[in-house]
């Protein structure tokens, strides 16, 4: 995983603008003058390849993962300093959010599971009731950010590049261009990807998942890291089922397999079933969040 060979290091383009050459309030002290290198450690046995079966499982070891010319060990290392740095950025933009009273929700997906569609439809279910910030994670283009900022709601976009995933440092980047305001609803549409977004913490009260009835139902056992670690499934474009061979309760079921603690619901951002369970979903968890911040209690 992206943890392993950094990937896209130093690429990032937020709406135009490299994060190296505006002022920001995140603490440099490390300097960012990664230098990336990648020894070439042989001392790593080969026994992810199992002789008499079809079957190459890469993730087995500590790291769960493998790079060509890196023990497990070197691995394991590189992943917790990137993680752990990764995590203080995080930190920050935790306790921007809890200041301020915004709540903050990363959306994480595989392409073309109707992330930005879906987005759109529940930006303007609830626009008339709370201000409406978005970053857009995509490796290139502002696409996806126009058809945000179309319904009327402020939107930063982030270009990572090579990079496959957004992290707290990009994060707080776009939180300086948005300044988004005490109260509002932050959500952030990760690039599409379901592995590496689950190992990055932003500071979001909650990871969601999209899943659309397009893909297969079992992405809950082949990606199981990324719905582990989100609170929320939402199964989308069920307005197409009468058209595929998509079981949905082998699905859910596979969901809770993994994670037995996921809520999940049903919905179409075309036909707008489901979503003003998903609109009810946002408005409770956030007023959960926002207990004991009394300015902000009556609109909760």
């Amino acid at each position: 995983m992206c943890t392993v060979c950094g990937c896209g290091e130093g690429q990032t383009v937020i709406d135009g603008k490299d994060p190296k050459k505006h002022t920001h309030s995140h603490d440099h002290s490390d300097g960012h003058d990664h230098s990336h290198e990648h020894p070439h450690d042989h001392d790593h046995s080969h026994d992810h390849i199992h002789e008499g079966h079809d079957h190459l499982h890469y993730g087995n070891g500590p790291a769960h993962a493998h790079a060509p010319g890196l023990s497990q060990s070197r691995m394991v290392q590189i992943e917790t300093d990137i993680l752990a740095k990764n995590n203080e950025y995080a930190a920050t933009n935790r306790h921007l959010f809890q200041q301020k009273g915004i709540f903050a929700l990363n959306l994480v997906s595989s392409p073309g599971s109707g992330k930005t569609t879906l987005l759109t439809r529940i930006i303007n279910d609830m626009k008339s009731e709370f201000q409406i910030n978005v970053v857009e994670g995509d490796q290139q283009t502002e696409n996806d950010a126009q058809r945000i900022r179309a319904t009327g709601a402020r939107a930063v976009q982030v270009n990572t590049g090579k990079g496959c995933h957004l992290d707290g440092h990009m994060i707080g980047h776009a939180l300086e261009s948005l300044s988004p305001e005490e109260g509002s609803l932050l959500f952030i549409e990760n690039v599409g990807n379901l592995v590496c977004p689950a190992g990055f913490d932003l500071g979001e009260a909650h990871k969601v998942v999209i899943l659309s009835v397009t893909e297969g139902e079992d992405k809950p056992i082949k990606y199981p890291d990324m719905f582990y670690a989100s609170d929320l499934m939402l199964l989308t474009k069920t307005d197409l089922l009468p058209y595929l061979d998509f079981d949905i309760e082998k699905c859910m079921e596979l969901a809770l397999r993994v994670n037995p603690k996921i809520k999940i619901l049903q919905l179409s951002a075309k036909s707008g079933e489901g979503m003003e369970s998903f609109a009810q979903w946002i408005k409770a968890t956030r007023s959960a969040q926002l207990v004991g911040h009394p300015s902000l209690k009556a609109s909760a």
